[in-house]
């Protein structure tokens, strides 16, 4: 089960007591789930005004840290590409991995001093994710390109005879250069009808060089051949050969133009492992930088809501919830039970889904509870988020 309930109450004597009474009911008596104390320092509250207006800035926040956030963490699977099996490794938070970090929070003052305002350090935030957005897009942009380009070259070597670049399959002497009259073409001919072609194309036109026809190359759909004839009838030849199903393709032995096409190739593949490795480290740091900010803004937002619904002075305990997946019914029961007393309009009837929208304090969310709560995925390839 990879969501955990991130919940608050208010302190009971202590918050000490407060964090027991939850874990007795629902830990150690009913395996109902595996609780960690959340530790959220002591921040600056502001004032009341301060506190409704962030409340609403938060959920945005939240919700696009979070986008951000997944953004990059399906990218970094897009780039692993056959390595694909290695993303969760990948997917590291200060260097745990998702579940740890959560579990064993801790604020990180150097990033986020909590002698600044709420407002400050959720701009901070803000800013720094914002940033992160902007420069994957460009990274991203980049990369697809290149890949892009990469794919479209390979296509070209790999695909039908019609399509494929023809360069790697004819050699020199397959034609006649430097001729002030004749030239030579490459036609692609249906397999079904080779025999049409040895019958038949010397009479699709006049001025075509007897038995001059090869085949150079054959898929399991078509053969490549070669003709020679007079540069004058080159269109009435091919206005011929189109009406009977054979396709004549462009194409000019340059040797020049071969080797800087197959250049193109060698370099394109260089510069994609050359990109490789940084941009990996990029998204893996950067993955995790979002996903330390998006923990921090649920630490913000469960303060915020907190002091908002339990008044101050500030006084509750934040834990951190990983319901045992059979028992998630029986986990919100219990709790509405331990903390129903807190809000009774949250639990009459079956109302825990009822949509409260109390202007303000954020709590049109679809699920408002007597306590605070947010859930957290750390399942970052869920699409259904």
């Amino acid at each position: 089960m990879t969501e955990y309930w991130l919940i608050s109450a208010p302190g009971d004597k202590t918050c000490q007591q407060t964090w027991e009474t939850m874990n007795n009911v629902t830990s150690k008596q009913n395996s109902l789930s595996d609780n960690y104390k959340f530790h959220i320092p002591d921040l600056k509250v502001g004032t009341l005004d301060q506190l409704v207006g962030l409340s609403d800035d938060l959920g945005k926040l939240d919700n696009f840290v979070e986008q951000v956030t997944r953004k990059v963490a399906v990218y970094l699977g897009e780039v692993l590409e056959d390595q694909r099996d290695k993303l969760h490794e990948n997917l590291l938070a200060n260097n745990s991995d998702l579940p740890s970090y959560i579990t064993r929070f801790q604020w990180d003052m150097a990033k986020y001093p909590i002698k600044q305002s709420l407002r400050n350090i959720a701009d901070i935030i803000s800013k720094q994710v914002g940033q992160i957005d902007s420069d994957l897009k460009t990274k991203s942009t980049a990369y697809n390109n290149l890949k892009g380009n990469l794919q479209n070259l390979e296509k070209k070597q790999t695909g039908s005879l019609l399509t494929r670049n023809l360069a790697d399959l004819v050699k020199k002497e397959h034609f006649i250069l430097d001729s002030e009259y004749l030239t030579t073409l490459l036609v692609i001919v249906p397999k079904a009808s080779f025999n049409d072609w040895h019958q038949g194309y010397e009479k699709l036109t006049d001025m075509i060089v007897p038995r001059s026809s090869q085949l150079v190359s054959q898929d399991s759909d078509y053969g490549l051949f070669t003709v020679t004839l007079f540069k004058k009838v080159v269109d009435e030849f091919k206005l011929h050969a189109r009406e009977r199903k054979f396709v004549v393709r462009d194409f000019t032995y340059n040797e020049e133009e071969l080797a800087a096409g197959k250049n193109e190739i060698t370099k394109l593949v260089t510069d994609k492992k050359k990109q490789f490795g940084p941009l990996v480290r990029w998204l893996k740091v950067n993955f995790s930088e979002c996903f330390c900010a998006w923990i921090h803004v649920k630490a913000l937002r469960v303060f915020v809501e907190s002091v908002l619904r339990y008044g101050l002075p500030v006084n509750f305990q934040a834990m951190l919830l990983h319901p045992n997946k059979k028992n998630t019914k029986r986990l919100r029961d219990v709790l509405n039970q331990l903390y129903g007393h807190l809000d009774s309009s949250a639990v009459q009837g079956s109302g825990a889904h009822d949509s409260v929208d109390i202007p303000g304090l954020g709590f049109g969310q679809s699920e408002y509870f007597p306590y605070v709560y947010y859930k957290i995925n750390v399942d970052m390839l869920d699409t259904k988020v």
